[in-house]
């Protein structure tokens, strides 16, 4: 049976980082849902029990930003793939912060950012959301997968930021606010 808290617990924080996988969902009127998977160890945090972040990275699209700037809804969602079975979804509303933002030494400081590193989702928490997930599989992490991250530490800085500067609408031709600087990983 589902249950409901205004907040994060302290069970539910535990929970949370010991996930090597949570999924985020959004939507925009009129477009296409988006559901992303997002893995990396370390790129999740809570900030409060009514506030977490992640760190996104340069890829294929910018949906995710593009609907938080026009609806601004959010769902994540994790789910224990070893023996103790919970999916947890955490409802909000979100934001994203550039590196040229003024708050983004601020945010960024949680983190220890990652080559490609392109922006940071803050999320307010509206609610939260507990489930038994007797139906996940269960299954082992092998090992996180290093493309995308290859990929961003071999990027040249200059030709990194033109391209993302392009992609400025999302794929329902939403806008997007392009970061306008490569992150390296020792800023």
């Amino acid at each position: 049976m589902a249950e409901f808290t205004e907040t994060l617990t302290d069970k539910h924080i535990a929970f949370i980082a010991k996930q090597p996988v949570f999924f985020t969902a959004t939507a925009a009127a009129g477009g296409r849902i988006n559901l992303s998977p997002k893995g990396y160890a370390d790129t999740f945090r809570t900030l409060s029990e009514t506030q977490v972040a992640y760190l996104d990275f340069g890829g294929s699209g910018n949906e995710t930003h593009a609907h938080l700037a026009a609806d601004g809804r959010i769902t994540i969602m994790f789910c224990a793939f070893d023996r103790s079975a919970l999916i947890l979804r955490i409802y909000g509303r979100g934001r994203a912060v550039l590196p040229q933002d003024a708050d983004w030494g601020a945010v960024a400081a949680h983190f220890t950012l990652l080559p490609g590193t392109r922006q940071i989702f803050v999320i307010d928490v509206t609610s939260v959301q507990t489930s038994c997930g007797w139906g996940v599989p269960m299954m082992e992490l092998s090992h996180e997968r290093d493309t995308l991250q290859k990929y961003h530490r071999q990027a040249d800085p200059v030709l990194w930021v033109e391209k993302f500067k392009e992609r400025d609408r999302s794929i329902d031709g939403l806008p997007t606010r392009p970061t306008d600087r490569f992150i390296t990983g020792d800023a």
